[in-house]
C-alpha cells in the first residue's frame, strides 16, 4: 500500500470516528490497567459490567489487595480465565505497592513486568491514560492491518513494529483507538461490512463482502 493511500485512510477514519477512544470504562491509569488486563479473550461490555461494582470499593491497590482473592473472583466471575486473572491483578497489586508508590508507570519496560502484562497492555495504558503515541495492536488491529493492506505482518510484533513507522506522527495517538473501533464494528472477523465501509475503496482485500 502507497503511503499517501494509508495517510487518506487515517483521514477517513478520523472524520468518522468522532470520539476515538477506549470503551472501557475507567477514571485513573490503574482503573484502566485493571480493565485491560480483565479484557483479554473478552468483551469490553463484559468487563464494565464485572468492574463497576468491583471500582466502586476498591479501585487502588491497596484496597484490592484488602479485598482478597476470593472476593475478587467473585466480582470477575463472569469473564473468562477470571481465575488466572485474579492471581495476576493481585501480584500486580502487590509490585505496584512495594516497587511503584501505589502508582501505575509510566514507563514501558516496567509495565510489562507486572503479571499478565503483555505488549498490548502496556501500549493501551501509555497510550491512553498518559498520551503516549504508542499504537497498541489486539485481534481487531492486526486482523484490519492485514486484511487492508495498511501494515501486513505475521506477528503481533511485526505489525506494531509496521504501523509505528507507517503512521505520521500527527495520528498516532488515536489510531489505536480508530482501528481498533472500525475492526471491531464494520471490518468485523466473519463477515466485513463492506458495504458501508468509509475506506472500501482504498482497502486491498479480495474477498469484499457487500450486503445482498
Amino acid at each position: 500500500m502507497k503511503q499517501k493511500t494509508r495517510v487518506e485512510i487515517l483521514k477517513r477514519l478520523k472524520n468518522h470516528i468522532k470520539d476515538p477512544t477506549t470503551e472501557l470504562i475507567y477514571h485513573t491509569p490503574f482503573e484502566l490497567l485493571i480493565a485491560v488486563l480483565l479484557s483479554a479473550q473478552a468483551t469490553d461490555v463484559s468487563v464494565n459490567k464485572a468492574t463497576k461494582p468491583l471500582f466502586a470499593i476498591a479501585n487502588t491497590p491497596q484496597a484490592i489487595l484488602n479485598l482478597g482473592i476470593n472476593k475478587l473472583k467473585d466480582f470477575i466471575r463472569t469473564i473468562g480465565l477470571y481465575n488466572s486473572k485474579a492471581e495476576n491483578i493481585i501480584k500486580t497489586c502487590q509490585i505496584l505497592i512495594t516497587e511503584h508508590n501505589s502508582e501505575v508507570p509510566e514507563d514501558f519496560d516496567k509495565l510489562i513486568a507486572l503479571p499478565g502484562v503483555g505488549r498490548k497492555t502496556a501500549n493501551v495504558v501509555l497510550n491512553t491514560a498518559f498520551g503516549w503515541p504508542t499504537i497498541a495492536v489486539d485481534t481487531h488491529i492486526f486482523r484490519l492491518c492485514n486484511r487492508t493492506g495498511f501494515a501486513p505482518g505475521k506477528t503481533v510484533e511485526a505489525v506494531e513494529d509496521k504501523l509505528l513507522k507507517v503512521v505520521p506522527k500527527e495520528y498516532k495517538i488515536n489510531c489505536h483507538h480508530w482501528f481498533i473501533l472500525h475492526g471491531r464494528y464494520t471490518c468485523i472477523a466473519r463477515k466485513p461490512r463492506c458495504g458501508s465501509c468509509v475506506i472500501e475503496d482504498l482497502c486491498e482485500f479480495k474477498d469484499k463482502v457487500y450486503p445482498e
